[in-house]
């Protein structure tokens, strides 16, 4: 089973994010479960919580089936230590919330090192995912792979490897692939060749067992760009065929299969090919 779909919208609630996924016949969804551009957020009400279990049983969804997302503002990579507490603080709400809504997975990017080295920002990483595993129970941090942008840690294989490796609690720890990041990044995923030559660098260097999500997006820049551009399907750099292989892969059975792609009035359509592609 590929649980394909969108990163909806929770306008209104995040009971509103199950109703959205379903309208464009999605299996799967991403949702934030707060305003992903504010540090802050009133609690989660008893009563939207409820709405939420309530639309995923009737829309037909598992928690398995969604991503959530944390706020862009989170980067627990900064080597400013107060605003990386801050973020660390932040992203305990964040698994929280997902913990509240019974959702078993939320996605993060890693963070930016920004004045620092990797190294020091593959540390900071890790300490700070291992504090919120400490304060937190059952959710599973998901690491994204990066585009390599700027300072942003994730754009190697190598740097989310060396993130699990300092943490301590690996069963609460995963990957999240992005079929534009990792092209832009310098993986090229757009034939069968290729595809099979970054699985297998993915599987040597961190491990399939660590997969817990994929984001399917086209990519507006050229491989190894280092540009986090995200293009709807079929109109990018990558092609057809590399959503195929990936989708045709079981070993991405059973994940979030959630596109992040710009255009909302193209999700049917995209839902559409892209479990076509599946079959």
């Amino acid at each position: 089973m590929k649980y394909i779909g969108p990163h909806v919208s929770a306008s209104g609630g995040v009971h509103n994010a199950p109703l959205n996924a379903q309208s464009v016949g999605a299996a799967g969804f991403g949702l934030f479960t707060k305003n992903q551009r504010q540090w802050k957020a009133k609690p989660l009400a008893a009563a939207e919580i409820d709405a939420f279990k309530k639309n995923m049983e009737t829309c037909g969804f598992v928690p398995q089936a969604v991503l959530a997302h944390d706020s862009y503002l989170i980067n627990i990579g900064n080597p400013d230590s107060a605003v990386r507490e801050k973020s660390t603080a932040a992203l305990v709400d964040e698994v929280k919330r997902c913990e509240l809504l019974g959702l078993p997975l939320l996605n993060i990017h890693p963070g930016s090192h920004l004045t620092s080295s990797v190294d020091e920002g593959i540390s900071h990483i890790a300490q700070s995912v291992s504090n919120v595993l400490d304060k937190t129970e059952g959710v599973i941090i998901v690491l994204e792979a990066m585009a390599g942008q700027g300072t942003n840690i994730g754009g190697r294989f190598e740097h989310l490897a060396a993130i699990i490796h300092n943490i301590e609690d690996k069963a609460r720890v995963g990957v999240c692939l992005d079929t534009c990041h990792i092209f832009a990044a310098g993986y090229d995923i757009r034939d069968k060749d290729s595809y099979g030559k970054t699985m297998l660098e993915f599987d040597n260097i961190i491990g399939f067992k660590y997969l817990r999500g994929l984001h399917l997006n086209d990519a507006k820049a050229p491989l190894a760009s280092r540009l986090d551009r995200h293009e709807s399907i079929g109109k990018g750099t990558l092609g057809a065929e590399a959503f195929r292989l990936f989708l045709q892969d079981d070993r991405f059975d059973n994940i979030p299969c959630v596109l992040e792609t710009p255009d909302a009035g193209l999700w049917s359509a995209e839902v559409e090919f892209l479990k076509s592609l599946s079959k």
